[in-house]
Parts: structure tokens; sequence; C-alpha cells
């Protein structure tokens, strides 16, 4: 039976048709720049239902921050794209930021605050907003702030500034920023290095664009690795070059999306990237290869001792295709060479980042053309940006805080531990320790399930917030992320929620957070950007220039602005790599696990949203489960064949998986993909798949102190079961008869 509309009803589908109160809309007709409009709390005189008005906001489904254009219809957001004006992305946007809009609808979605009936029952209740502050403020009070932790993963640069203003006014310690995605693209090691090396904690900007010649060892640019978005637009242009079609060379154990399109895939051996790279440096300058050889004599010493023919025998290659790798990039006009992720995830990887990094140093590509540049710092000292996330270390050290009683409150944010960390580190045992935890999850992950209090955060469509872009593009730039619909649900920004605790606590918190609403705070960064003598806007007034930064999405220089790396690390000092370290014998784990982050599911993430689940993998076709890749050699020499559901095993554990037989890897490693195996997070990610996660061994790389998530053996075990994986494409032409 038909429901009936009530007025009840009536009314709540008006006031959710209407869009944020002050954001700021540009006309379908220019998508790009327009005319200040007020959204349809008080709609424009000429806008007629079922006519679409444009936002600019920033995409938030990774730390990227890309620029996007959202399309509303009678305030409801119904599409997604890049924003053309914005210098990172410049219109374009990957098929996450496109399903982002589906994060604003998810019937999953936690549609009010929530309170627990017991850790991991499952059973919550509905909560006032009020009540709720209450309950968290009264823990404050009786807490020592000491034992007040604030959990993150890569989290907005306005809610950064705004928690780590209120956590120094309390006194207690700076929050703890981790998350997977972080770490399978190694973000923490890069800007560890890049200190080191460079002087400055700023993420590197590799120019691939204007390279001749570009050899990556393990980064994914094309597919999740850092901003991916940017370096596709990147690579479009590398490969359509006025002077020629780029060379690309591609160094790691299994034939990726991005090695697929590379000229040359090299299937070296786990954790030997370092080692390679410094045989490629000794080469260049022993033999004095083109100019690089003979300029880098003066980095002669950084290569003493690199005896080259046992690296090529540890790497699994031939010492002439070493020569030649490096005869490749000596006679190139303009190389540049990138550590990626995979390289940070092993035992060695901090010394395997520097050795990878020196040979641009050799090779003359600090600050040129189609070489290595920093990422530009805020354009404002006061414009308080996130740093570095922690290490691994950092979270083992909370972990037995938190063990020994130390942690009497813990604030989640952006960030699902449980489910992230590998399940040996023993994060959800000492959780079950800590008195008091507070989630802000949109969803009931599985960290969530075991929280006593859910204070849902809103969707980055219906929040404000800033982003200065890192890795960044040609310019400084500052991403303005507007709501571009009011929100859905009784939900509310964790920004807000912030300000509305410092204000009710008073004295230190209120006068470090004198902001009235996350709109107030913005209108101050904004008023702070228009100061700028790099202003790009013809703005002449404060309140002009912030209905700019929100007309245009955000803030940039209006002309090509790089900083130049200056080295300050590198010398005539011997760089050490050491030979990669794995948990488990050969002899019992005789495959090397390589756990990666899926294009589309990324770190887990993306799990929720159907469209994601649904989009093939780009290499095996597979969609909606968990697949293990095994080279056709060991899959044959094992007994196993496609849709073999086998079982994997570590030191540290063990999970199901479906075999694919996939050429594209080494014999003596297997793949699986991150992001399935949720036990929560709604119906789309629930009981789907496995996670790879629950393999990993918590060992860090000693240098670093980061997760060495590439560095852990396995074995394979018959189940005598199968399963059909949902797959685009048929297997060895199975079922073109019936197509026929």
């Amino acid at each position: 039976m038909q429901e009936k509309l009530s007025r009840r009803n009536f009314l709540k589908l008006v006031g959710g048709a209407a869009a944020a109160g002050t954001a700021v809309a540009i006309p379908v007709a220019a998508k790009g720049v327009g005319q200040q409009f007020v959204p349809y709390v008080k709609p424009p005189e000429e806008a007629l239902p079922g006519d679409a008005t444009w936002y600019a906001s920033t995409c938030r489904m990774c730390p990227a921050g890309c620029g996007i254009m959202v399309r509303t219809i009678d305030g409801r957001a119904k599409k997604i794209e890049g924003n053309p004006a914005y210098p990172l992305n410049q219109g374009k946007l990957c098929a996450r930021g496109q399903a982002g809009v589906q994060s604003l609808y998810n019937p999953d979605r936690l549609k009010n605050a929530v309170k627990q009936n017991g850790r991991g029952s499952r059973s919550f209740e509905p909560v006032y907003w009020d009540a709720a502050l209450d309950e968290v403020l009264a823990k404050l009070d009786s807490v020592d702030p000491s034992k007040i932790v604030f959990y993150a993963g890569t989290m907005p640069d306005n809610l950064y500034y705004l928690v780590s203003e209120w956590l120094t006014a309390i006194g207690a310690p700076a929050p703890v920023i981790y998350d997977l995605h972080a770490a399978l693209e190694g973000r923490a090691v890069s800007l560890q290095a890049a200190e080191e090396m460079f002087g400055a904690a700023q993420m590197p900007v590799y120019d691939i664009a204007n390279a001749d010649v570009v050899l990556s060892f393990g980064a994914n640019f094309t597919e999740t690795w850092q901003s991916p978005v940017a370096y596709n637009k990147a690579y479009g242009d590398f490969r359509g070059q006025a002077g020629g079609r780029g060379f690309f060379i591609q160094c790691e154990p299994r034939l990726s999306a991005t090695a697929a399109v590379a000229d040359e895939w090299v299937p070296i051996r786990p954790g030997v990237d370092g080692l390679v790279a410094l045989a490629l440096g000794r080469i260049i300058i022993e033999e004095r290869l083109g100019t690089a050889g003979t300029l880098g004599q003066i980095y002669a010493g950084m290569y003493r001792g690199v005896d080259v023919p046992t690296i090529a025998n540890a790497a699994g290659l031939e010492i002439e295709q070493l020569h030649r790798l490096a005869r490749i990039l000596a006679e190139a006009d303009r190389p540049v060479v990138i550590p990626g992720g995979y390289t940070a995830g092993q035992t060695n990887g901090y010394g395997s980042y520097q050795a990878i990094q020196a040979l641009n140093l050799v090779l003359s590509r600090l600050g040129r053309r189609g070489g290595v540049y920093l990422s530009q710092p805020a354009p404002a000292e006061t414009l308080l940006t996130m740093p570095a996330p922690n290490s691994f270390a950092d979270v083992q050290a909370l972990i037995e805080r938190m063990n020994a009683g130390q942690v009497e409150m813990l604030f989640v944010y952006g960030a699902n531990p449980v489910f992230e960390l590998p399940q040996a580190a023993g994060f959800k045992e000492a959780l079950a320790k800590v008195p008091f935890v507070v989630s802000f999850s949109s969803f009931v992950d599985e960290t969530a399930v075991q929280s006593d209090l859910i204070l849902p955060n809103n969707t980055y469509l219906e929040n404000w917030g800033y982003q200065v872009a890192s890795p960044g593009a040609d310019r400084p730039a500052v991403a303005c992320q507007q709501p571009v619909v009011r929100p859905l649900y009784d939900t509310r920004s964790t920004a807000s929620v912030i300000l509305d605790l410092a204000h009710a606590m008073g004295g230190a918190a209120a006068e470090a957070l004198p902001w009235g609403s996350e709109m107030l705070f913005m209108e101050d960064v904004a008023s702070i950007l228009f100061g700028s003598s790099l202003n790009p806007y013809t703005a002449q007034t404060a309140g002009e220039f912030w209905a700019a930064f929100r007309q245009h999405g955000g803030w940039w220089s209006d002309r090509p602005l790089q900083q130049e790396p200056e080295p300050v690390g590198l010398g005539q000092r011997p760089i050490i790599v050491t030979a990669p370290a794995f948990d488990g014998s050969a002899r019992d784990y005789p495959l090397t696990l390589y756990p990666y982050p899926s294009v589309v599911m990324s770190d887990g993430r993306g799990a929720n949203l159907p469209w994601l689940q649904e989009t093939p993998d780009p290499m095996t076709t597979v969609a909606w489960n968990t697949w293990v890749e095994i080279n056709p050699a060991t899959a044959h020499r094992l007994h196993l064949k496609n849709n073999d559901v086998v079982k994997i095993v570590s030191p540290q554990g063990e999970i199901e998986a479906t075999v694919v037989e996939y050429p594209g890897i080494r014999p003596d490693v297997i793949a699986i993909p991150v992001g399935w195996g949720h036990e929560d997070y709604g119906r789309y990610a629930e009981n789907r798949g496995s996670n790879p996660i629950d393999l990993l061994a918590p060992i860090t790389d000693p240098e670093s102190g980061a997760l060495a998530w590439g560095a852990t053996r396995v074995r394979i075990e018959r189940t005598n079961r199968t399963h059909a994986l949902a797959r685009l494409e048929s297997l060895h032409g199975e079922g073109r008869e019936s197509l026929s």
C-alpha cells in the first residue's frame, strides 16, 4: 500500500531539497567562471525547478584533494565532475571521485548520533546531539588530558588545524595520524626522506609530463599512488610530447595497470628496488655514461662498495640488463626516477628511497624541467597544514599505551584501524582496554562497532574545509571545500563538533578556537589568502575574495611557481641499502605476498559503494570479491586452476581467496588486492571477500618505522572447493559458442 504523504513528511522532503545556506554556485552555462548565486534556501530569480546548478568544491575520496564541480538539481547532488580551473587535476576525475555521490545517498549511512549498548553488540540507540556532547564533555572533565588520544587518517587541513589547536589547549598530546592508504603509498617515508635529503618535509612532485624517460620503482601513478588523476594527466602529456613519445620503464614484481602501459616491465624480486638503484648509479658513474657520468663523479662516494654482479643476482636480472637501463637513463635528455609505495613497504624501504632519489641527483634532475620538484608549502604561515603521517612504530607505541591503561579516552576519525592494521598488531584487543571510545565514522565500520558513541560526520559534500595540495601542482594551490547540499540527515561535521566542545569547555580551549561556526573559520582562512601577493582574483575586498574563493573552488597562483629541491643530505657518504628481510622461512612459506591497493577499493574505504564494487579490475576484470593472482607455472605446480578456492597461510594468520591465473607476476610471488573482507561497513561491503592485511606481520623498517607491508611470506593450501568469480571477460574463450 502506498504510504500517505503527511504534512510532516512533506516538510522533510522540502527541507531536504534545500541546498547549503551560503555556498556559492556556478551557472550551468558557465561551468567554470560565473556569477555568484545563493542556493535554494533562497533560489535565484532565473532558476527554474529542474534547472542544474554547479558548485565548486574538493573531492575527499582520497587524500589527493582534486577540485570538483557538483551538479545539483532542486538542491540534490546529481553528478560530480572535475573542476577544469583547478590546477591539480584540470577537470579530470577518477572513478572513485565520480562515485563520491553514492557516499551521500548510501542507505547504510548513520542518520544521527548513536550510543551502543555494549561494544561489539551492534545494538545502537539514537541519542540527541546535545546529550551526546554532554556525555563527551563529562568524560573530558574527568580524564587526565595526557590520557586522551585523537586517532585519525589523513584528514583535511582545516580539521587538523582545529583538532591540533584544541588538543594543545586542553593539554592533550598531538593527534596520531595513520591510515592504510598513506602506508600503501609510502607517504610518511617520502616526506621523511625529503626532509633529510632536501631539508624540507614537502612531498616530491615528479614532472613526468616533460620527461623523456621515466623509470618507476613500483610507483603506480595511473592507479592509486599519491595524486593519480594529476599523474594520469601528466602521463598523457608524456606520451604525446611534440618532441616524440616518452619512454617508460616500470620495475615491480607484478604487472600492475601502470606497468601494463609502460614500454618495458622489469619483474624484479621484492625488496631489491634500492639495490638496483645503487647498481644503476654505480654503472653510470663508473662508466662515465653521458653527461651524468661525467658530472656525477662528485657523487662517486655514494656508491663506494656497490657490487653490481651481486646485486644483479639478488634482483634476478642479467648484468647486461642493468647496463642497458643505465645507458637509457644516462643518454636521455630529461630522465626522472620515481620511488613508489611498494619500495617503502619493505624492511629496507627508507634506504631504498634514498638510493632511488639519489639517481635524480646524479642525473642532475632536481628542479629541472621533466625532473623533481617539491610541493609548495602553504601560502601563509598561519595556515596550519597536516604534517607527515605517523609511522607504524608510533601506532605500535600507542597500542602499548592502550594495553598499559595509559589511554582513557580515544577519538577515531577518518580511519578504521581494526580493519586496516595487521591483526597481529593487537589493536582490537588493546581497544577493549580503553574506557571510552568515540567514533566519527559516517558508517558502522569495524572500529565503530568497538566504540561506545558514534558522532557521525557529514559527507564531504555537506562540509566546509580547505586543503593545501600535497603532492601539488606546478603552483601554490589551496582547494576550497564547501557544502553543495544541505545535510541529508541529522549528522554534523566533525569540525563543528570540535568547535562546540571547545566553546562548552571554555577557558583556553574556547580562546584557541574563537570561531562561532565552521563558516566563520573558513572566512578567516580566506582573509589570510586575500593578503597574499599571489592573489589571482580581481577582488578588492575580503568579502569579494571570500565569494571568489568559493565560486572558483579554491585559490591558486595565476602563474607557475615551482620549488626546487636543494640536496643537503647527500654527498660523498655511501648510501646503505640492506638486504630485504621477510617474516616466515622460505622453506615453510615459499611465496612472497604482494598486497596491493585496488584501483577502485583503495585501502577499503570504497567498499561500501556499489558503483566501485561492480567496477571490473583493469587487469583481471574481476569484481565484487577477493582473488589471489598466481603465476600459471606456480598454479600448475600446485595443481591449481582458475576459480579454485585456496587458503593463504602466513606465520600470522590465514584467509581464503579464489585463484586467478595471472601471467604478469613472478612465479615466487602472489598478489592479493586490498579493500575487501569487511565484517561491517554496510550491506555492499560486509562478508564479501577477505582482507590480506590480516596476513601481515607487524614488522617495520628500522630506519623509518614504516610498516613493512611487503615483507611477509605465505604458502597456499588447497580447499577442494571452487567459486566462479564475477568477471567482465570469459576465461580462455569460454562461452563464445553461446554468443555466436
